[in-house]
């Protein structure tokens, strides 16, 4: 089944076009990752499910145009089909955790089969002198491992993992240095100085491209290109391997269109050598 034909892709193009409110983007969101059995779900496990009032499943129904729920749970049953479900009975609570995450690696799997949008945020990214990349709070660590990698092919990468009123400085600094565009990753939960910064960023001219848990993220609204990964949630802190994979995935397609990437790469090496920067 290729990304355009998955049960989650059907879904997002069922959301598409529809102004959701917060609630209702995190029961969008909810359905996404549980896209083969969300068509089973009754309104009251759906709501449980994304953590809302069965009220609200039934308002949500009707802003995507239904008469009710029952008719949209219809209407999923006809577009999105049905999937073996894996027999997890047998699980702990880490297993699980771990299948949860393979689960979202097999999503971001369907989606990459449409390399286009990454490819479009790779060219946007290499074009970029210097490219600020933004990361706060549980998105730091992601934003860190992007910028490290990136700097061996990037001429001139600046990390943004700080919060505070620098943040605007810095942008400030990086437009005025000839900056275009802006990387952001968004994981829950969102500080609200990250949606703040994004508009700041856009205010002063660059493209955002973000790499967010969904496409329905608080982000969203202030992000020109944007890029999901599935977050699991299976434990006491997210997980976040859907998410670091597809920034690696956007650091190739950067490179591709870097020309002197692979001469940066190789003079890296021949350095690291001479120095004894790594045991072998």
């Amino acid at each position: 089944m290729s990304a355009t034909d998955s049960p989650a892709s059907r879904l997002q193009a069922l959301f598409e076009g529809h102004r959701l409110t917060p609630t209702q983007r995190r029961i969008a969101h909810s359905m996404v990752r549980r896209a083969a059995d969300v068509p089973f779900l009754s309104s009251v496990e759906l709501a449980e499910l994304a953590g809302v009032s069965q009220p609200s499943v039934t308002r949500f129904a009707v802003a995507l145009g239904f008469d009710g729920y029952p008719a949209l749970r219809r209407h999923l049953r006809e577009v999105v089909p049905a999937e073996p479900a894996a027999d997890s009975a047998s699980y702990n609570e880490y297993q699980q955790a771990v299948e949860a995450e393979i689960a979202n690696l097999r999503h971001l799997a369907d989606l990459l089969a449409d390399p286009r949008p990454v490819q479009k945020a790779g060219r946007v990214l290499a074009a970029s002198r210097p490219l600020p990349v933004l990361g706060l709070r549980a998105a730091a660590s992601q934003a860190y491992g992007f910028a490290y990698f990136a700097a061996k092919v990037h001429p001139d990468v600046r990390l943004l993992n700080e919060g505070g009123t620098m943040i605007h400085d810095r942008v400030d600094a990086a437009v005025h240095a000839g900056a275009t565009a802006l990387l952001c990753f968004a994981l829950p939960r969102h500080p609200r100085e990250v949606i703040e910064s994004l508009e700041y960023a856009r205010e002063a001219g660059l493209t955002v491209v973000t790499v967010a848990d969904s496409a329905f993220a608080p982000v969203a609204k202030v992000s020109d290109l944007l890029l999901p990964a599935a977050v699991g949630t299976g434990l006491a802190f997210d997980t976040a391997c859907a998410p670091m994979l597809l920034g690696r995935v956007l650091l190739e397609a950067m490179a591709d269109e870097l020309p002197d990437a692979q001469a940066r790469l190789e003079d890296f090496d021949a350095k690291a050598a001479a120095r004894g920067l790594f045991v072998e």
